[in-house]
């Protein structure tokens, strides 16, 4: 292969340079140049040289973020010096304790005493290994001596930077920052994880802490993650001499270093600030729970010492929680999106952080249970983050004996469909196929790609539909006519003629296309496969107890038990009579017999591979009959071998399972 031209490797070396500044301009500094459309250009030009001249592609380049194969596990790291937790201060006067044992042991005058004070930000504690300028490893705190190999998933995080810049670079730097989520983007987060019945985050913290420790770095990289510097571990090359310069060459080197960090020279400054933040916290677009005091020359941190897990020089001065009381009206019971039927306490307005409150969340059956929550109850009342209000605890001293119970009712409160519980969830869900509180979702997925695939009819037009009483059910859309759709806002002749024909085209889908549009729960759409092949028809599958719906292979007792109840609804079963009255073909799937070479035969990858992907390596099995498991079991016949195997191939060698490396697995397949 010939050697890239000169003028290529610098003009890489430029791209580079130009990309990781525009970053830190956008990621770090919040203040761009350039448009995204010129940052793309340079992003694209990048991306085309390394395709061409792959021995030029380095770790640190901007193309390098995102593109590892998932993990089967963490690996530990120690790490060279501990990440100390830090002991806390709840008043005033529990700071000016800690002043005053900081006086007594380092024996030095009060004016000589500098403290540097930042947010104490609600976040995960990591810490980035730098060495000659370039991130090598990025590990959780752990338990502050040993943490967890998270490198590949910080390096999707942009206002991490995958190079210093600022040179030059010490030998080697070990950054101590925290990894958090903004208070906007968590909620953007969870409504889109809402609309993917996939289970809430609790609150910032967890969703930055659970996105980190995905073992796909590309999960990590679809979460808008951020992190702050707010420390140095180990440094070879450069001498700091306290925690005010660490800060200010943290943000020379590329970090993104908190606006509120301050320098102060006395306790009345300390205590001002705290005031400052305190006031300020809700306007902030990060959740913070107080703020964390240094001593700031390192002589005195060091003179000080250390406990056997805190420092004797810092000290985490949290705020006070925002908590009022209030007593519960009524306690109704509110359907969500996705079915999700939620108990929710109607309050006698108060105040919380600022906000008036009449209503809190109580989560679920189990949340009520355990806190003993009852109508009549006084409770104290807590911003949960600072955005949802949730019932903390009940004041059973005030209680007076009228106090009524709650219990979930059996049926959904907007449309009569049967409430139930799946097994091992504590969430009760609408049964109901078209249940008002729900429909537009439930038709959004009934139309999209996959289901019935009726291109055009967007969430919008929908929307428009169910609220103008246009349609009530996913069967009314075949019951359409002409003059129903050019009543919708900005309906054009042409426009109306094409929505009616995607209509018009959906009533052949597939067997596996109906199934995935009926929405069940907890039926995807490869599940709707393995149904359409199992049964072959709508009535067969409705036919189905949960006993002979467990038989088939990857349905268990909470998949069978869903799609039994679907099936036994009366409401659904209505549905889908309207549907067949509106024209839409129930297909009677015949399998076609083909040559199935891995047929019955259970495979287990682990490794990375260089020829394909684990979802091409997936389907390829599946196609020829087999099935990819991701555990080792008796069951398992072959375990594919790749790069850096995991734990599985021990299990397996154990077992005495054939194991096949990736040119055996390409002949087996014929490749």
């Amino acid at each position: 292969m010939p050697r890239p031209e000169r003028k290529v490797i610098e003009r890489i070396q430029k791209l580079k340079g130009q990309i990781n500044y525009h970053n830190h301009l956008y990621y770090v500094l919040d203040n761009p140049e350039i448009s995204d459309a010129e940052y793309d250009r340079l992003f694209d030009e990048l991306l085309e040289l390394e395709k061409r001249y792959p021995e030029l592609i380095t770790s640190d380049s901007p193309t390098q973020r995102v593109g590892a194969t998932p993990l089967e596990e963490f690996k530990t790291v120690r790490h060279s010096l501990p990440m100390l937790s830090l002991n806390k201060a709840t008043s005033e006067a529990e700071f000016l304790g800690f002043h005053r044992r900081v006086l007594e042991l380092s024996e030095v005058s009060e004016k000589k005493i500098r403290y540097t004070v930042e947010p104490k930000f609600d976040g995960l504690a990591v810490e980035l290994v730098y060495k000659k300028g370039v991130f090598s490893l990025g590990s959780t705190r752990g338990d502050g001596a040993v943490g967890e190999d998270v490198t590949l998933n910080l390096r999707t995080i942009r206002p991490i930077p995958l190079r210093l810049i600022g040179g030059p670079n010490p030998d080697l730097i070990e950054v101590r920052g925290e990894v958090i989520m903004n208070k906007e983007d968590f909620e953007i987060l969870n409504k889109k994880r809402e609309k993917m019945e996939e289970p809430l985050f609790a609150n910032p913290r967890n969703a930055a802490a659970g996105s980190v420790r995905q073992l796909d770095p590309q999960v990590t990289s679809t979460r808008p993650l951020n992190m702050f510097a707010y420390g140095i571990g180990r440094v070879e090359g450069r001498k700091l001499t306290n925690h005010w310069d660490c800060i200010l060459y943290l943000k020379r080197i590329g970090f993104k270093i908190s606006q509120y960090v301050e320098l102060c020279e006395s306790v009345e400054q300390v205590k001002a600030y705290y005031e400052r933040l305190l006031e300020v916290r809700n306007d902030l677009p990060y959740e913070i729970d107080g703020v964390v005091i240094k001593v700031d020359e390192f002589t005195l941190q060091e003179k000080l010492g250390e406990l056997s897990r805190s420092p004797r020089w810092a000290v985490a001065w949290k705020f006070p929680a925002q908590q009022e009381s209030s007593r519960i009206r009524d306690i109704i019971v509110s359907v969500g999106r996705t079915g999700a039927l939620t108990p929710v306490a109607m309050l006698e307005p108060v105040r919380v952080g600022g906000v008036e409150v009449s209503r809190a969340s109580l989560h679920n059956e189990d949340e009520v249970r355990k806190k003993d929550v009852r109508i009549g109850d006084t409770v104290v009342i807590q911003r949960a983050g600072d955005v949802i209000p949730e019932v903390v605890k009940v004041v059973k001293s005030r209680r007076t004996g009228r106090e009524k119970r709650f219990s979930m009712p059996e049926r959904c409160p907007v449309c009569g469909s049967k409430a139930e519980r799946p097994w091992g969830e504590a969430i009760h869900r609408c049964t109901g196929i078209a249940c008002p509180a729900q429909i537009k979702e439930n038709l959004a997925h009934f139309v999209s790609k996959g289901a019935m695939d009726m291109d055009g009819l967007g969430y919008k037009f929908l929307e428009q539909m169910v609220d103008k009483k246009i349609i009530q059910d996913q069967a009314d859309l075949y019951f359409l006519k002409k003059e129903d759709v050019m009543n919708m806002d900005r309906m054009g002749d042409k426009l109306a003629k094409n929505l009616l024909n995607a209509i018009q085209k959906s009533r052949s889908p597939s067997l596996t296309n109906l199934i995935y549009a009926l929405g069940i729960r907890n039926v995807g759409y490869h599940l709707a496969g393995v149904l359409a092949k199992q049964f072959k028809s709508i009535d067969n599958l409705a036919k189905q107890t949960t006993e002979d719906l467990t038989q088939v292979h990857e349905i268990g007792p909470i998949v069978s038990e869903s799609i039994y109840n679907f099936f036994h609804n009366p409401k659904n079963l209505k549905v889908l009579e309207k549907l067949r009255r509106g024209g839409v073909r129930f297909p009677v799937e015949k399998v076609e017999a083909r040559e199935a070479p891995l047929s019955g035969k259970t495979f287990v990858l682990t490794g990375g591979l260089d020829s394909f992907t684990r979802d091409e390596a997936r389907k390829i099995i599946e196609d020829m009959g087999g099935r990819l498991s991701s555990s080792v079991s008796k069951k398992t016949d072959f375990i594919i071998v790749g790069k850096d195997p995991g734990s599985k191939y021990d299990s397996a060698l154990k077992l005495g399972i054939k194991a096949l490396n990736e040119n055996e697995f390409k002949k087996l397949i014929g490749r």
